[in-house]
């Protein structure tokens, strides 16, 4: 088991500046990060992925698809180019050291059509997906694509159309995440959708339903937890939250207020929640599950 903490809520760039918030998280117990990669050149993530060994943190990326490099665009050079973007976040994520490429990188967060997909859209999503996946392998990059809710997207919007997708691009280095507060949204019952898909899924977002602090709101963690457990779940729990520091940032995530006192109070109290919450689900779950917060 690794807790991880997605580094957006720092900005949309992390560099070797921002080595005292890396070590204060490894100085918490965190035993990895998710780096953005959305701007930048290999030697830039490199140099980052260095640090990041130097302090003892593990690696992965968070990445987005975008409107100019649409994977599931009807023109064939914005598809182009979408391939390109993909192969350049692999070349990012394997520059730094990086274990996952995590987030939606099967079509552009906030770019709407209006409609539902079409079958084109999916299928140029599939084959899209399948070339990521392939390409992540050649890397020892493991991919994973997260369903994002109906307001911010309309091609893989829950679990199920995230397994429909999974199963046509059939390649053994493609998942997708699990994120509670997607799953919030837009499933019935997340804990136990997460137990009917969990074979597909190889990363997990700890995130609140007002995407503060976890464990302050109404997303049904000890459920949540527990469930991971009674599937054996052993991969990385990451806590991702937001701020309104950054401008960009705040728009495409619409936090107009603070949803913590301070960045340290965050990482700090999140960490001990999913501590407490991982072995108190321990206790109520049948023995033999794996992993335990370290």
């Amino acid at each position: 088991m690794k807790i991880a903490f997605n580094l957006l809520v720092l900005g949309a760039e992390i560099t070797t500046a921002h080595g005292r918030q890396l070590e204060r998280l490894k100085a918490l117990g965190y035993d990895a990060v998710e780096i953005p990669v959305f701007f930048g050149k290999p030697d830039h993530y490199a140099a980052l992925g260095k640090m990041l060994r130097d302090i003892g943190l593990s690696a992965g990326a968070a990445a987005v698809a975008t409107q100019e490099a649409n994977p599931v665009s009807a023109d064939p050079a914005i598809r182009r180019r979408a391939r390109d973007h993909h192969k350049w976040i692999v070349d990012c994520t394997q520059a730094m050291g990086g274990e996952v490429i995590a987030g939606p990188l099967h079509s552009p967060v906030g770019v709407f059509t209006g409609f539902g997909p079409t079958s084109n859209e999916r299928g140029r999503c599939v084959e899209a997906m399948r070339a990521l996946a392939e390409y992540a392998a050649s890397a020892g990059i493991r991919i994973s694509a997260e369903a994002v809710n109906r307001f911010e997207c309309y091609l893989m919007s829950t679990i199920a159309a995230a397994s429909e997708i999974y199963g046509e691009v059939g390649h053994p280095n493609y998942g997708y995440m699990f994120d509670t507060f997607h799953a919030n949204i837009e499933e019935k019952d997340p804990p136990a959708t997460y137990e009917r898909y969990h074979r597909e899924i190889n990363h997990y977002h700890v995130s609140e339903n007002d995407r503060g602090i976890p464990g302050t709101g109404h997303v049904p963690f000890a459920a949540h937890f527990e469930a991971l457990r009674r599937c054996g779940y052993d991969g990385w729990l990451t806590v991702e939250s937001f701020s309104r520091a950054l401008p960009e940032l705040a728009g495409a995530t619409r936090v107009w207020r603070d949803l913590f006192d301070d960045l340290d109070t965050l990482f700090a109290e999140s960490i001990a929640f999913i501590r407490r919450e991982w072995d108190i689900a321990g206790e109520r779950t049948p023995s033999g599950s794996k992993g335990a917060a370290q």
